[in-house]
């Protein structure tokens, strides 16, 4: 059997090839690619793999983007990280996935799978039907967070949110009128919470509204310092990080 692995985490990736060859010694990897770019020009130039296990979220644009450059016939295991929704939809098409941490017994499973019905199924997955489920207008987003105040309980509305961040080890919203507020969710739950179309994570510390930039400069490394409106407390925390820089390129103009 030959393999190819997309995966954009280097870990994760090494642990897949690790438990792939832990399962078959002679399962042959052929290529470990990072981005759709990468993917892309591979496909194009080496023969078909047998199987893909492809990751959704690659440093550059999901992984369906491959597919809308170059036709492939391959069977397809995706390795997620999505929530519960996403993994309903993949069970709803039938989609054969894992989810992340792998595990080397799902992993077999997985596998067994593939050898006992190759070739019965490698053209049927709808690669847009599913895009659609998991990006489509018909996941539901935030709209609103009741925050405390005092002995109070103020309403704040998401349209009226300019950025989260983390200060300290506490996270804040600031709305578009400059109050801030203290919100139970780490800025990772707030990313699954929020529309990915107006709210972007640049770094480890600001979720910020595509309404809120003011201004965007040329910074160090390829990267992009934001001025956001309102104002922040300190100047160089909205630098977009090195490895978020492309995807909020891609995020601009999507």
């Amino acid at each position: 059997m030959k393999v190819v692995i997309v995966e954009d985490e280097a870990f994760a990736a090494l642990r897949l090839k690790k438990m792939i060859h832990d399962f078959n010694p002679e399962i042959q990897i052929l290529a470990e690619l990072e981005s759709v770019a990468e993917s892309v020009k591979w496909f194009k130039s080496n023969p078909e793999p047998d199987l893909i296990f492809l990751d959704i979220h690659l440093e550059d644009d999901l992984s369906f983007a491959i597919f809308d450059q170059v036709n492939i016939s391959s069977a397809v295991i995706f390795t997620t990280a999505f929530d519960e929704y996403a993994i309903k939809a993949f069970k709803l098409k039938s989609i054969d996935y894992l989810l992340k941490p792998i595990v080397h017994e799902e992993l077999a499973a997985a596998l067994k799978k593939y050898e006992q019905y190759s070739g019965l199924h490698q053209n049927s997955v709808d690669l847009q039907s599913l895009y659609n489920l998991l990006t489509g207008s018909d996941k539901k987003y935030r709209e609103r967070f009741s925050i405390s105040v005092g002995t109070k309980i103020k309403m704040v509305e998401v349209t009226d949110i300019a950025y989260f961040f983390v200060l300290d080890k506490g996270v804040y919203l600031r709305t578009k009128q400059g109050h801030t507020y203290n919100i139970d969710f780490s800025l990772d739950k707030l990313e699954e919470m929020l529309n990915s179309a107006t709210f972007f994570r640049i770094n480890r510390k600001y979720l910020v509204n595509i309404s809120s930039i003011a201004n965007m400069v040329t910074w160090s490394r390829s990267r992009v310092k934001l001025e956001l409106n309102p104002k922040t407390d300190e100047e160089f925390d909205t630098v977009v990080s090195v490895d978020r820089s492309a995807a909020f390129k891609n995020w601009l103009n999507s």
